[in-house]
């Protein structure tokens, strides 16, 4: 909405799209997929790999309703916004501890930036030019660490906030350094971490008056499927929630980050 394309961007692999859905943006994003191949094994997502084959499939689709000309200028003028790097270090490098034995966190989070500056450089070959990659937020406070990193007193994983601040620093260097090799590309790195930090620290500013817990259940680890009526109980009232789920912002608090977004980062992809 705040970008005045429409209210849902639906997914690539809907059945039955139209042709105006395909013209005015779609989605090839799938919930639990990272820049380390192995993060989307671990949760059964589709690879980013195999989202950007769908992507360039799409272009040819754009090609056959309105001609190449024209599909190039679409792509080239549409935003490409890349959300991963959360699961990678929450899911792989953490939980499951998958990558631990071969990677220190250091040279993890250095994996991590190359291969998002490898997937940026794909999507601007494939006739991408505006692209925005949203970093990491402090994943330590989301509910589910705070039960299971936290202590007693459920406090914020330190160890997981330090990895998101690290990845952040090279994915923001690694694109600032690549945009200056891609000719009339508009590369951003999207900072959302002061922000949700923000609103953790100071949740009344935002109306919030519950940031350690998440809505559904006992909102210390229920998320995903687990929150369903036939399981969970739900909070009276989710908008004075941060958290969905133990690993999902409310519908809400994803409007207030939106809005920041677009009012402190959308600047860059209007200049050129």
């Amino acid at each position: 909405d705040y970008l005045g394309v429409k209210p849902v961007l639906p997914a690539y692999l809907t059945p039955g799209l139209t042709k105006e859905d395909l013209l005015t943006g779609v989605s090839f994003a799938s919930g639990g997929s990272g820049f380390d191949p192995l993060t989307p094994i671990v949760v059964s997502a589709i690879p980013m790999s195999n989202q950007l084959t769908y992507f360039q499939e799409y272009i040819e689709k754009v090609k056959g309703f309105v001609g190449k000309e024209k599909a190039e200028y679409i792509i080239s003028q549409g935003l490409a916004i890349v959300v991963a790097g959360s699961d990678d270090l929450a899911n792989t490098y953490y939980g499951e501890h998958l990558e631990e034995f071969l990677y220190d966190i250091d040279s993890y989070t250095s994996f991590m930036a190359n291969s998002a500056a490898s997937f940026a450089m794909q999507l601007y070959e494939s006739g991408a030019r505006k692209i925005g990659f949203i970093g990491v937020s402090p994943i330590g406070c989301i509910p589910i660490q705070r039960t299971t990193r936290g202590g007693r007193t459920r406090k914020c994983a330190k160890e997981l906030n330090f990895a998101a601040q690290l990845f952040n620093s090279k994915l923001s260097t690694s694109l600032n350094a690549l945009a200056q090799t891609l000719k009339n590309s508009t590369l951003v790195y999207i900072d959302i971490y002061a922000s949700f930090a923000d609103m953790i620290q100071n949740p009344q500013k935002y109306g919030f008056d519950e940031i350690g817990r998440g809505c559904c259940g006992t909102g210390l680890f229920e998320l995903g499927p687990l929150c369903n009526k036939y399981t969970s109980f739900l909070c009276k009232n989710v908008s004075s929630y941060m958290f969905w789920d133990s690993y999902h912002p409310t519908e809400r608090a994803y409007k207030i980050l939106s809005q920041k977004f677009v009012e402190n980062d959308m600047g860059p992809f209007y200049e050129k």
